[in-house]
């Protein structure tokens, strides 16, 4: 273990690499989880849409992600694509986080959309709405608020998940404390400094959150 004083010599002499970098990493999960919003959405309606096909086609896209790993994802997308097109490391791990998270955003919205009272659809079709009408302005609104704690919960994996884009060399948190820790043989010290962006980051969005269901609380009064 690290003293004290080599401890906070070294976070503040690094603290320009890891500030780009956890900049880059905040950058990488907020356009994934953005993403994996539009996915998980598109997903859910699918699965509790009245055609078998697209709730098969829903069921296998939520099957094939919690089945294999999110590295290999990366890997997918980033090696296996590149012989038919090249693509950014940024959006090869961030296409791939989306994909990955979109399944369990699909099932959190899927949930909250089936936990809305049916006599909502009831009421909205009653004052001559279509389906999909009554569920965009009315349904989807309310199973958003009560899918915000949970989709709070995925956002802060997914923050954390987002250290897996080391392994196609993306100059993200954990590859410039892997790097750094490498090449100056003090691998104990920078893992404890990356921690340490990584708790900030992860209290940050979790405060996000918490303001912004205060905020949807207040305006439902």
């Amino acid at each position: 273990m690290p003293s004290f004083s080599h401890f906070f010599h070294t976070l503040n002499s690094s603290k320009g690499l890891f500030i780009d970098a956890m900049f880059l990493t905040l950058k990488l999960t907020l356009v994934s989880i953005l993403i994996g919003i539009i996915f998980g959405l598109f997903f859910a309606l699918l699965k509790i849409s009245r055609v078998k096909i697209l709730e098969y086609v829903s069921n296998a896209y939520v099957f094939l992600v919690r089945g294999t790993p999110l590295i290999v994802q990366i890997f997918i997308l980033y090696f296996g694509f590149s012989g038919l097109f090249l693509i950014p490391d940024f959006w090869a791990a961030a296409l791939a986080l989306a994909f990955h998270n979109g399944a369990y955003i699909a099932e959190i919205f899927r949930g909250t959309i089936q936990s809305v009272d049916k006599g909502q659809m009831e009421a909205g079709r009653s004052l001559g709405m279509t389906r999909g009408v009554t569920i965009r302005r009315i349904i989807l609104p309310q199973a958003f608020r009560r899918a915000l704690p949970p989709l709070g919960n995925q956002f802060i994996i997914g923050l954390k998940d987002s250290s897996l884009a080391a392994f196609i060399s993306m100059n993200e948190l954990f590859n410039v404390s892997t790097t750094l820790g490498s090449n100056n043989f003090d691998e104990m010290t920078y893992l404890l400094i990356v921690a340490i962006y990584y708790l900030v980051l992860v209290a940050l969005l979790t405060m996000a959150v918490s303001m912004f269901e205060k905020k949807l609380a207040v305006s439902d009064r």
